[in-house]
């Protein structure tokens, strides 16, 4: 019998479902709650919907294609932007921002996101919070001098732990590093958190998303509710 949480995800995950359109290019992301709609995807193109996608991780390009999904290379550029993109997170705050990268793909998520007419985030109701960084945010930093960037991160009042430890460190697809930053109380001004994360040399991207989310479809013990608009 599938577990509560599991449940929520593929419900949430078949009401974005009913987003996609014949012909539509996507923007695919990664993670359990993601993994529901990209196979949910297989009966849309069974019917002959033909669906073109980007995918933000090796993972969800392999299991698109196997849902009959063609995928665009990664080192294509874009003659348009994505129709619709369609991914899970970590938190999820009231005005839609977002912590994201416990997966480990947030510099191709966020580069998704900021290339898609309407990016919609998918999620079981634990991931709503009150503040963002009640857990931790990932930050993918350059493994050259991984060390310093990790000092420079802790001057900005953050604790910090490398994803995988030194003997055997997690690699993202694009080769780098994750530092988890944990933020005591969490964040008061994630914008302003943002930004500073970003100024750090050697950071190469985070998991702060502000200001891209158009909508949030977040399902629980009572059923669906939207965040922002699906239109």
């Amino acid at each position: 019998m599938e577990a509560e949480p599991e449940r929520w995800k593929r419900a949430a995950a078949e009401r974005a479902l009913a987003l996609v359109g014949d012909g539509m290019l996507l923007g695919l992301g990664t993670g359990s709650t993601a993994h529901h709609f990209i196979t949910g995807l297989r009966d849309l193109t069974a019917r002959g919907f033909h669906l073109r996608g980007l995918a933000t991780s090796l993972a969800s390009a392999e299991l698109a294609r196997e849902a009959g999904v063609k995928m665009l290379p990664v080192e294509a550029p874009l003659s348009r932007s994505l129709d619709l993109a369609v991914d899970g997170a970590d938190e999820i705050a009231p005005d839609l921002s977002l912590v994201k990268g416990r997966g480990g793909a947030m510099f191709r998520e966020k580069l998704v996101a900021l290339n898609t007419e309407r990016f919609v985030v998918i999620a079981d109701a634990s991931k709503l919070v009150d503040r963002l960084g009640r857990g931790v945010v990932p930050v993918e930093v350059a493994p050259f001098l991984w060390p310093q960037t990790a000092r420079r991160l802790e001057a900005l009042g953050a604790s910090w732990l490398l994803r995988g430890g030194t003997e055997q460190p997690y690699l993202t697809d694009n080769g780098n590093l994750i530092l988890d930053l944990s933020f005591a109380g969490g964040l008061k001004q994630p914008e302003q958190t943002a930004a500073l994360l970003k100024s750090v040399p050697g950071v190469i991207e985070h998991g702060l998303f502000c200001g891209l989310t158009q909508a949030a479809i977040v399902a629980g013990p009572g059923g669906l509710q939207i965040l922002g608009s699906l239109a």
